[in-house]
């Protein structure tokens, strides 16, 4: 098969997978461009922000038909693009492409899943396997996860990322600083961005010394409440935090007097939650829209 990312963007919206040698190619390539951004995108609104897809392909392809095909919209995908659902070397294999097809339309933020680690748990690994019969494709693409972004800003008013915020960065440049070409560290500010998630009620914080900050669940990053948030936006002289990562029913969740908001891409998650899905269009103005995004049914 010849080189052309139409020809390749246009075989998987018909959900065909890509030879391995092309699969290879493409992550190099899409390297040298991830390569030249920094941890923390700059992007101008009209934007809008999709959460976790899972491998839900189908879904992602409905979420292009509602919020605009690319590269006529422009978005930011906030990670956790494998795993769980069945088709993720589809839709991590399309997304890339996009990316490297229109780099300045299509921004891929990492998300806690995309890990050597959390793929080898929760499916990526083996779908790999299954489709390619040996292991080529998850470390090309797991090798290109190492290059996506932290996070991104919005016109210098609302920050945005997979996870939510660490005791460990106050300002946006300690962000810029913190080395990303890795595996996802167990702990330290690159984990708290892309596992720490907000509270919406008051906790017993037993450690006083990280103010409204306490151990999370998950095993790893942190919960959060308002008072770090307001403080961090104040810090940096911002207006809102958007965010995914956490499985909201509604499809998004509004917190801390609209100071925090998370949007959640994947509906009926996992193919039994339930739930509904949603991406969020952000305006000229900043202002904010979630459109809701229902099932696919094949």
């Amino acid at each position: 098969m010849s080189w052309d990312l139409d020809v390749f963007i246009e075989r998987l919206y018909r959900k065909q997978i890509l030879p391995e040698n092309i699969v290879k190619e493409l992550c190099e390539k899409t390297k040298e461009v991830l390569v030249r951004e920094g941890n923390v995108s700059t992007v101008s609104a009209p934007v809008t922000l999709v959460g976790d897809v899972h491998g839900q392909f189908y879904d992602v392809l409905e979420i292009f038909k509602i919020g605009g095909w690319p590269p006529f919209t422009n978005y930011v995908f906030l990670g956790d693009y494998v795993d769980r659902g069945y088709y993720s070397v589809e839709t991590i294999t399309l997304l890339t492409c996009l990316k490297l097809r229109w780099p300045n339309r299509i921004t891929l933020v990492r998300g806690n899943h995309e890990s050597r680690a959390v793929t080898q748990t929760y499916g990526f690994y083996t779908e790999c396997m299954r489709k390619y019969g040996n292991a080529n494709v998850w470390t090309y693409f797991t090798d290109l996860f190492d290059y996506l972004v932290l996070s991104v800003v919005i016109d210098d008013a609302i920050f945005c990322v997979h996870g939510g915020l660490s005791p460990s960065i106050h300002t946006i440049d300690q962000i810029r600083v913190l080395d990303r070409f890795r595996e996802i560290p167990h702990e330290g500010s690159m984990a708290d961005l892309v596992w720490s998630d907000p509270i919406s009620t008051p906790t017993l914080i037993e450690d006083t010394t990280k103010g409204d900050f306490s151990i999370s669940p998950r095993g790893a990053g942190y919960i959060f409440g308002p008072l770090v948030t307001r403080k961090f936006l104040d810090t940096n002289g911002l207006g809102h935090i958007c965010r995914a990562h956490q499985l909201c029913m509604e499809g998004y969740q509004i917190l801390f007097d609209d100071m925090l908001s998370t949007v959640w891409s994947a509906p009926n998650y996992c193919y039994r939650a339930g739930n509904m899905a949603s991406v969020l269009e952000i305006g000229e103005g900043l202002q904010r829209y979630f459109n809701v995004v229902q099932e696919y049914f094949m």
